[in-house]
């Protein structure tokens, strides 16, 4: 069976999204364009992490560029997208790895999001050569969603991204552990809580 690519040029939107409620969110990439729409499930610090790399690589282009390179130094406000996910959520895959690289020529970011597998192998070195055979199969690989979007695209998207990661449940003020709205067990307090 050959590779399922879910490509996007230049979609109509692409964003990160939860589903659920803080602490129990479910995140997801989405990329929309011509009434088809494609939905990833991922980790929370994935999330975090492709936000965080958009950002540094866009610095980069800017900065190997002198500034002629068509990216904002930050999101422009009208590219702010704050509506949620388009529903109904369907999984396609969930991510295992991502990649993003700059297309110069096309003045285009390309992201990646390959489906997780897991590898079958009896040693290290058995794994080691499975890894490298789907590193090499661009035919039969796992599903993958690739998204070119252009330098303000991408700046849109790390910016939500990281505000959705950041929307989560409060620190605490003392371990900086999520607050469960159930109660917290802070491991700074050992135990103990002060009457007040």
């Amino acid at each position: 069976m050959s590779r399922q690519v879910f490509f996007y040029d230049l979609p109509d939107r692409f964003v990160a999204g939860t589903v659920g409620l803080p602490g129990r969110r479910s995140f997801f990439l989405q990329a929309s364009a011509g009434g088809r729409t494609t939905s990833v499930a991922l980790e929370k610090t994935q999330v975090a992490a492709l936000a965080e790399r958009i950002e540094e690589l866009l610095d980069e282009v800017v900065r190997r560029s002198g500034g002629s390179a068509p990216v904002p130094a930050v999101s422009p406000s009208e590219m702010a997208d704050t509506a949620p996910l388009q529903m109904p959520v369907e999984e396609e895959f969930r991510v295992g790895t991502m990649a993003l690289a700059w297309d110069g020529e096309a003045e285009r970011m390309i992201v990646e999001a390959q489906a997780l597998v897991e590898l079958d192998a009896d040693s290290d070195e058995d794994l080691a050569d499975a890894e490298e055979r789907l590193l090499q199969d661009d035919e039969n690989g796992p599903p993958m969603l690739r998204v070119r979007l252009t330098g303000t695209m991408a700046r849109a998207f790390a910016k939500r991204a990281l505000d959705v990661v950041n929307a989560g449940r409060p620190p605490c003020p003392l371990c900086s552990l999520p607050l469960d709205p159930e109660g917290h067990v802070c491991p700074r307090q050992n135990g103990y809580r002060r009457d007040a």
